[in-house]
C-alpha cells in the first residue's frame, strides 16, 4: 500500500500580497531575437539497423549505434555496436561498446564487451570491461588492455598464412 502524501493546511505556505507599485523599468533599446535566447537542445543520435531480412556483405562503418539484425559478412565499426539474437557477423567488431546476443565468427576490439545469455562468440576479445551472461557462449582468447582496444586493431598487422617458397624439382 502507497503511503499517503497529502499535505495538511499547516503545512502550507501562506502567500503575502505585495503592494502594486506604479514605477515600471523602462525596456531594453534591443530586443533579443527569442530562438537566440532559447537553448538548442542537441540533436538526437540516431541508430542504424541492419533488419532480420538484410544481409550485407562488405565493411561496415558507422559514426553512431548500429543495431545488426541479420547477417553482415564484414567488418564493423561504430561507437556502440548491438549484435542482435537472430544475427550474424562474420569479421571483426571494432566500437566503444558491444553488446552480443547473437552470433559472432570473428575479434572484438572494445572498451566495454557484454555477451548475454544468448551469445555465441568464437574468436578473440579485447577489452578493458568484460561480462559474460551465464549460458553465453564464449570460444577464444580474452585479452584485457588498459589502452583502448580499438587502437590495438590498427596497428596490428593481418594475420596471413603464407608457404615457404618452393625448393626447385630435381630430376634424376
Amino acid at each position: 500500500m502507497l503511503p499517503n502524501f497529502r499535505r495538511s493546511e499547516t503545512d502550507t505556505p501562506k502567500l503575502q500580497t505585495v503592494a502594486a507599485t506604479s514605477e515600471v523599468p523602462p525596456a531594453p533599446s534591443f530586443q533579443p531575437r527569442p530562438f537566440l535566447t532559447v537553448p538548442q537542445a542537441e540533436p538526437a543520435k540516431s541508430v542504424s539497423v541492419i533488419g532480420r531480412d538484410l544481409t550485407i556483405a562488405g565493411n561496415l562503418i558507422c559514426k553512431g549505434e548500429v543495431q545488426v539484425d541479420g547477417i553482415v559478412e564484414g567488418d564493423i565499426e561504430g561507437s556502440h555496436v548491438v549484435v542482435g539474437e537472430g544475427a550474424t557477423v562474420t569479421g571483426s567488431i571494432s566500437a566503444e561498446e558491444v553488446v552480443v546476443r547473437g552470433h559472432v565468427v570473428g575479434s572484438v576490439h572494445s572498451k566495454r564487451v557484454m555477451l548475454q545469455t544468448t551469445s555465441e562468440v568464437e574468436g578473440d576479445i579485447f577489452h578493458q570491461s568484460l561480462s559474460i551472461e551465464q549460458g553465453a557462449m564464449f570460444e577464444g582468447k580474452s585479452r584485457r588492455t588498459n589502452e583502448d582496444p580499438r587502437t590495438l586493431l590498427k596497428k596490428s598487422e593481418p594475420i596471413g598464412f603464407s608457404l615457404p617458397p618452393r625448393l626447385p624439382e630435381l630430376t634424376n
